[in-house]
């Protein structure tokens, strides 16, 4: 198909959509019944809803009925729950279980905990603007860019090669032994993590630093005149007020890490013991071959999802309801 084609057919779509849309307005604006603003509503929410089902129902439910099947390609065979079994069973599975845990413990806590601090620490300096810059740097590159800048960091030359790598050169310079970084496990893991919370830092910090902001200034004064320092300050007046905002920080970075999957494909490709859920999923599918095992993954993913979304929704609605 060429691009004109292309573009004729998108065209066709368009107004075949805002066709559907008058078409519904001409029927249903001579309705003013409440059953007619029933049927009205029901008009307008209809292909929404046909949109949810065809393309997020229909797939979840595909991808739960595909996790009771085996690997085979061709007509795989009913195995029931075992794909599960063998996830929290298996040790391979154990191993990408337990760094997943490690990205989720870590990466949201120490990320939203330096954008914290770094923004109470910049509030109202005369180097905020150039000192929040480069801390939002990191936000300008892309997962893999960021990938690509930290391996060469790692980097590691066995024996008396002169090293690139910026840490084995400052121990080289220090005198101490140089360490392969991304090669021993679990510190590997715990080494890509830093990756992230580099990444993130800078989202945690603009999202908290524009709370601390909001925080009305007769507060800020009167807690001031009747002598609270700077440690009370920041956690009777600070935490409290921001609390929102921190719950959004933490649970957007909670699901953005449990879909890391850039960092491990990049920096190791997933060995060493590095891989997570996320990159499992993609090596279960798409280089063994197990569709069983890798609907399992994304299964479980969405069910870690959901509660952390969940809970999201519900903190918004309790402050609009303030």
């Amino acid at each position: 198909m060429t691009t004109s084609e292309k573009f004729v057919h998108m065209a066709i779509a368009v107004l075949l959509f805002y066709g559907v849309m008058a078409a519904i307005l001409l029927l249903t604006q001579r309705l003013r019944s409440r059953r007619g603003e029933r049927v009205q509503a029901a008009a307008f929410l209809g292909p929404s809803l046909l949109l949810i089902g065809v393309g997020l129902l229909y797939p979840a439910g595909v991808t739960v009925y595909q996790s009771l099947f085996g690997a085979a390609t061709f007509d795989p065979p009913f195995v029931g729950f075992d794909n599960y079994t063998s996830l929290f069973t298996n040790s391979q599975q154990l191993t990408v279980l337990r760094n997943t845990l490690l990205w989720v413990l870590l990466t949201p806590t120490i990320a939203t905990a330096i954008g914290l601090v770094y923004a109470v620490l910049v509030d109202r300096a005369a180097f905020e603007k150039f000192a929040k810059a480069l801390l939002f740097l990191p936000m300008a590159i892309s997962m893999v860019g960021a990938s690509i800048i930290w391996k060469f960091v790692y980097d590691y030359k066995s024996g008396d090669s002169t090293q690139i790598g910026l840490l084995n050169q400052i121990l080289s310079w220090l005198g101490f032994d140089t360490y392969n970084f991304l090669l021993e496990s679990p510190w590997n893991t715990l080494f890509l993590i830093v990756i992230l919370i580099w990444v993130q830092a800078g989202f945690a910090m603009t999202i908290l630093s524009a709370s601390i902001k909001a925080i009305p200034e007769d507060m800020v004064e009167a807690a001031r005149l009747d002598g609270t320092g700077p440690w009370q300050m920041f956690r009777h007046i600070t935490i409290p007020s921001i609390r929102p905002s921190l719950i959004v920080v933490l649970t957007t970075i909670t699901i953005a890490t449990l879909k890391v999957f850039d960092i491990v494909q990049t920096a190791t490709g997933g060995n060493f013991d590095t891989s997570v859920l996320a990159y499992e999923f993609y090596r279960q599918n798409f280089v063994a071959g197990n569709q069983g095992l890798s609907a399992t993954i994304a299964v479980v993913i969405f069910i870690l999802v959901v509660p952390i979304v969940i809970y999201n929704i519900r903190q918004m609605r309790k402050l609009e309801a303030r």
